[in-house]
């Protein structure tokens, strides 16, 4: 199936990344037994495995899940439902549900990820008048990372002291379509204290859930969204979200994505509650298996002269792997062997195409049993220099392994 050289690199690279290894499974054994902990203190019973239908009333099985979810993330409460298709609907139902016209949105992480944009109002196809934050009359800032990609709380500090319309200090946690690193739950700590209470603080937690001990409510974080097609569901959740924090952030997100004065109460879990309670049973094994491909991918790209990000040997807030490839043709060919590596559609080779939310042309492997889980093995990138391949997931090391191998061996080809 593979060259001997292909072999022989991945043998190698994962002799290097064991230590690393190690230090993953006991991340994963302290997440679980929070989950499982969650699990029992809320008495999860075989009928709540089954949904209900119409207006949802009553249903038990999902006040418990938002209640094990509050639990497990440190927070007052949340809102889980499959109603949320995306990430980025989940985190657009947050800042349309807190924002208010007039008020200022800050992010402290930079421009935040690209399908996002159009939400903010800060795409340069951005469609006229139609329900953009700036539409509505929500301001927007910015404030950048400083050079080693570590908050600029100084920044943040004297934002909030000159500028009273701050109402959200907004966190993007992982890296997005950039190559800087993902923020630890130190730095959102940080952050956070350094806010004060004197705006709401908002995380957006895509791709790093349960690869820390903590997530950022447990820190102090007054808001945090995410989708359960990443890590959070475990690759078993088949569409989906989360909202969480506190309790009335939380309500009002639940106004907004139902109607005001129904809140929670109006959402019927259909056949949705089996995979979603045991996507967040799998979630903190599953997401250490994307991490083990994560640093086993960066070993051996490492080794072959690539600039990777993080270093195999780095410290990990996030699943996503970035490789620099400077050329286009190498970045389609590295999609294109994640996807041949893949156990559906393996025989598809994807292309550069413009996707909806994207200002650039994108190229996505995805080869999933839920369409476009980032938390089984994808791979995208956009099509603008320096050409950096976005590495994502792995439901087992054993078989995103394999994928990346076969990725290896098509790049190295040409």
């Amino acid at each position: 199936m593979f060259s001997y050289t292909t072999r022989a690199a991945a043998e190698q690279a994962e002799k290097e990344v064991q230590q690393q290894f190690g230090i993953l499974d006991a991340i994963c054994e302290k997440n679980t037994e929070k989950v499982m902990q969650a699990f029992w203190d809320h008495r999860v019973s075989q009928e709540m495995l089954h949904g209900t239908t119409g207006y949802g009333h009553d249903d038990r099985a999902r006040d418990t899940l938002d209640s094990i979810w509050a639990q497990v993330f440190g927070a007052e409460d949340a809102l889980v439902r499959h109603h949320f298709s995306s990430g980025t609907q989940t985190l657009a139902t947050a800042l349309y549900a807190v924002l208010r016209p007039g008020d200022t949105m800050l992010t402290v992480t930079g421009r935040p990820y690209d399908t996002l944009l159009q939400t903010i109002g800060l795409s340069k196809d951005q469609p006229e008048n139609a329900g953009s934050l700036k539409d509505f009359g929500i301001n927007y800032s910015e404030i950048n990372l400083k050079e080693d990609f570590s908050p600029d709380y100084e920044a943040v500090d004297n934002a909030l002291k000159t500028d009273p319309s701050v109402k959200m200090v907004y966190i993007q946690r992982s890296r997005g379509y950039t190559t800087r690193p993902a923020l630890t739950i130190d730095m959102i700590e940080k952050i956070v204290k350094t806010v004060n209470k004197r705006a709401i603080v908002m995380v957006d937690n895509c791709y790093g859930e349960f690869t820390e001990e903590k997530e950022p409510t447990a820190v102090g974080a007054d808001l945090c969204a995410g989708s359960l097609i990443k890590n959070a569901g475990g690759g078993i959740a088949l569409t989906g979200g989360y909202i969480t924090g506190r309790k009335d952030l939380v309500e009002l997100a639940a106004y907004r994505l139902t109607a005001v004065g129904l809140g929670k109460d109006c959402s019927p879990s259909l056949d949705q509650m089996r995979p979603m309670l045991q996507g967040l049973f799998m979630a903190p094994h599953t997401t250490a298996q994307a991490l083990k491909c994560a640093v086993f991918a960066a070993k051996l790209f490492e080794n072959a002269g690539l600039d990777t990000s993080p270093a195999s040997d780095a410290k990990r807030s996030d699943i996503v792997q970035t490789l620099t490839f400077r050329d286009p043709q190498k970045l389609i060919r590295f999609c294109q062997g994640i996807q041949k590596g893949s156990p559906v559609d393996s025989y598809v080779y994807p292309e550069p195409y413009r996707e909806d939310g994207y200002d650039d042309e994108v190229i996505m492997a995805a080869g999933t049993f839920v369409s476009g889980a980032s938390v089984e093995i994808s791979a995208d990138g956009p099509m603008r220099e320096p050409y950096v391949g976005y590495l994502q997931g792995g439901l087992t090391y054993h078989s995103g392994k394999l994928a990346i191998m076969t990725a290896y061996e098509e790049m190295m080809k040409g």
